[in-house]
């Protein structure tokens, strides 16, 4: 049967508009089932506490709940890799940080994660502290950089591991003040602190989890590592005071696998972003002295991207590696 020309053109706008109507459906009925956000942390800490707050923004604003599933280890690689390996149906999926995303360390990866991971909405962004052992003389950093150039290869430096955030940013400050620090690896912050309690090591950059140290005296808080002072700390310099143009934090933002649907990835953005306009929420980021990083998935993209680019240099600059 041969079809009128008006009829023909007709059923051909109407297949073509088909996709665009199933998306569209596809993201009004999301989510159809509880769904799961993928940590690469341990229950406990910072990044676990910001996904639940994430998670029970979500479940409330969008009537399906949204579960925690910690899957801690190897740099964050095994939770990237178990989301890229699940439907890109919005049902699964990842809460990541600046540790998370550079593929420099690591030689053999499963997933390209600029590639295999969708940025749907940054939440947070964390300042790391500067903290010494109060048996150091050096109350300051100029202090502490002559103590070390006085002292080449006596002052341990801890971390939470090789690659962590703690790491780069220490060598960073190394490769800049042009010092000697021996890296001691940890696996954990907890760890790390109390041994810097201790006096087994000497300096390490950690999170603002460690305040009631500080207040106590039993740890000694010489700089922060973001470009401005803290309202948590703000009797404490930046390190950029001292050497310019020094930057770093610890940031975290949800991602889904590639391919899953737009309209699902600007819903999962906005719903995530009137969450973090919660006074509640932005109360206990506070907490931590976050500060919230509400934008668009376009807008995380770029993040990521520059950080990547920024650390990665750093890392390839001092051969830094993850066997």
């Amino acid at each position: 049967m041969k079809l009128p020309r008006r009829q023909f053109l007709h059923l051909a706008a109407g297949a073509a508009a088909l996709p665009v109507v199933l998306r569209n459906a596809a993201a009004q009925a999301y989510p159809s089932r509880p769904a799961r956000i993928v940590v690469g942390n341990p229950a406990g800490g910072a990044p676990d506490i910001i996904a639940r707050l994430i998670a029970q923004g979500l479940s409330e604003r969008l009537g399906q709940q949204f579960f925690i599933e910690n899957r801690p280890g190897a740099g964050a690689n095994i939770a990237i890799e178990a989301v890229v390996r699940a439907p890109p149906d919005g049902h699964t999926l990842l809460q990541f940080g600046s540790s998370g995303i550079n593929a420099t360390l690591y030689k053999k990866l499963n997933f390209n994660f600029t590639h295999d991971i969708a940025p749907v909405a940054s939440i947070v962004r964390l300042a790391m502290v500067m903290l010494v052992n109060p048996s150091l003389p050096a109350k300051t950093v100029p202090e502490f950089i002559a103590y070390a150039k006085a002292n080449p290869g006596m002052v341990s430096m801890a971390s939470t591991g090789v690659g962590s955030t703690p790491h780069i940013t220490g060598e960073m400050f190394k490769m800049m003040a042009d010092i000697d620090l021996v890296h001691v690896p940890y696996r954990g912050g907890t760890a790390v602190a109390a041994d810097l309690i201790g006096g087994q090591v000497q300096v390490v950059f950690l999170g603002t989890e460690t305040i009631e140290h500080i207040r106590s005296g039993k740890l000694r808080a010489i700089a922060v590592t973001t470009t401005t002072r803290l309202d948590l700390l703000p009797d404490i310099p930046t390190v950029g005071e001292f050497l310019p143009g020094f930057e770093a934090s610890v940031w975290f933002g949800i991602g889904a696998p590639r391919n899953t649907p737009p309209d699902i990835i600007e819903k999962l953005n906005k719903e995530i972003n009137a969450a973090l306009a919660d006074p509640k929420l932005r109360a206990r980021l506070a907490e931590l002295d976050g500060t919230v990083l509400a934008g668009s998935p376009t807008d995380f993209g770029k993040l990521i991207a520059d950080e990547t680019e920024k650390w990665g240099n750093v890392i390839r600059a001092l051969n830094i590696k993850v066997e």
